[in-house]
């Protein structure tokens, strides 16, 4: 009786098994408000390295797949107590980021998918060393910089948006009224979710908005369902199944963004302790996150699952609600993967017409960037705080904006720095951020 009475547990501790009755609802709120930025970057790289439909379940399927075994990481760590563990044990959900998106694209289209994994192989590994020593470099990736750069992703992703938005750059009705109807009705839809329900429907805005534009493309023609019936019902992520290809440039702009991504980390694991625990992380608790991390990416490079992050929409969930309980989130992660496993919901998810996906996502890709600004803005912005972010964006918006200024120097330099802003933006930024002189509070520069 007693094991028993220590087995069980409340949703609002971290430890313990909560009825499932009580556990289900909670955990499919997780799964609600986080599987299409899951699934949309996976489906946005498919449509840039020009996979076909096979092809694209498998990589829809293994960005579940890989969400749910990071995630499981992270709440059940593996390792000794005492020493160093693989995994935080604290509730987050982990999902494929949007962060690598412009990179992986350009990445995609000049290198093949093979390239890819092998930068997130290399990235995983950066990620690892960066939790080893997290301690020394978390001070050159202040609030400051990390918000220019979360911010200069949010703008680097706008074009892909509107792109789908017009129907797809691949499309032969690219541009047409259409495509940019229903997608304007999908972003009206969400919108409306947004900010004028609560609870639930608050949540789901972005998959309700997507359903919503789905049956509203279903009526213009846009749905072809051919691709569901020729999937299979179940089926094993296979090991290496777009190969892994070590190109250099593509590593280093991979990489770079680990590390920026490896920092980051750091304020949603705080966000969640803080805002549902009433404490900070521990030092152990954080590099046990952010090896963990880099070694679910390794692995995700093996299994074919794109880079993955914490997400923050969850974390929001887990302080709003104060649902710490990790076999709540557990439950979520386990969805996941068994939603995983089936190629035919992986296949429906590749017919959602390319100008719902822009009207769904646009929303977030505005969010980014706004959370960008939010970082940015909890510093004093005083003259030297807007030079480092007003150059760090303004250098890497404009050269990926004329990529052509870079056409004498050797093709490597314009895949790291004229493919996607953030690479540029992130070395500006630290760079501007530790030469430039602090800022006194009489306005006057000078070295603290």
């Amino acid at each position: 009786m007693e094991e028993r009475k220590k087995k069980k547990g409340s949703i609002f501790e971290l430890d313990g098994i909560p009825g499932m009755c009580e556990a289900l609802p909670l955990a499919l709120q997780h799964v609600v408000a986080m599987i299409v930025g899951c699934v949309t970057p996976a489906i946005i790289v498919a449509g840039a390295g020009k996979l076909d439909n096979p092809n694209r379940v498998v990589l829809i399927q293994a960005a579940l797949v890989v969400s749910a075994l990071s995630t499981f990481l992270q709440l059940f760590p593996v390792g000794k107590k005492g020493g160093l563990r693989l995994g935080s044990g604290l509730p987050v959900i982990m999902g494929v980021s949007f962060a690598y998106v412009a990179s992986m694209q350009a990445i995609a289209t000049d290198f093949g998918i093979a390239a890819i994994f092998g930068a997130q192989a290399v990235g995983g590994i950066i990620a690892v060393v960066i939790g080893f020593f997290i301690d020394r470099i978390r001070k050159l990736f202040p609030p400051l910089v990390t918000g220019t750069v979360v911010f200069t992703i949010g703008l680097s992703l706008y074009p892909t948006a509107i792109n789908y938005m017009a129907g797809g750059t691949a499309s032969p009705d690219y541009g047409h009224w259409t495509n940019w109807l229903v997608a304007f009705l999908t972003l009206a839809i969400v919108t409306f979710l947004n900010h004028f329900t609560k609870g639930f429907l608050k949540l789901s805005s972005i998959l309700t908005g997507m359903v919503g534009g789905y049956v509203i493309g279903c009526f213009f023609g846009m749905v072809d369902l051919s691709a569901v019936s020729q999937a299979n019902l179940f089926q094993m992520p296979n090991l290496i199944h777009f190969g892994v290809e070590f190109e250099p440039s593509s590593c280093v702009a991979i990489g770079l963004l680990f590390a920026i991504n490896a920092i980051q980390a750091i304020g949603d694991f705080t966000a969640t302790t803080t805002g549902s625990m009433d404490r900070e992380p521990t030092d152990k608790e954080l590099k046990g996150a952010i090896v963990g991390y880099g070694c679910t990416n390794v692995l995700g490079a093996l299994l074919g699952g794109l880079p993955t992050a914490s997400y923050s929409q969850n974390v929001g969930i887990v302080t709003t609600t104060k649902v710490i309980n990790r076999v709540v989130l557990g439950l979520a992660a386990g969805i996941l993967l068994f939603a995983g496993l089936m190629p035919k919901f992986s296949a429906l998810l590749t017919t959602i017409p390319q100008c719902v996906l822009g009207g769904a996502t646009i929303s977030v890709f505005a969010s980014i960037a706004m959370t960008g600004m939010k970082l940015i803005t909890s510093q004093e912005m005083h003259f030297r705080n807007m030079s480092v972010v007003g150059l760090a964006v303004a250098i890497g918006v404009g050269v990926t904006q004329a990529s052509a200024s870079l056409a004498q120097f050797p093709s490597w330099v314009t895949t790291i720095f004229g493919k996607s802003p953030v690479v540029i933006a992130t070395i500006a930024a630290v760079f501007l951020n530790l030469v430039l002189p602090t800022q006194k509070k009489n306005g006057k520069g000078g070295n603290p």
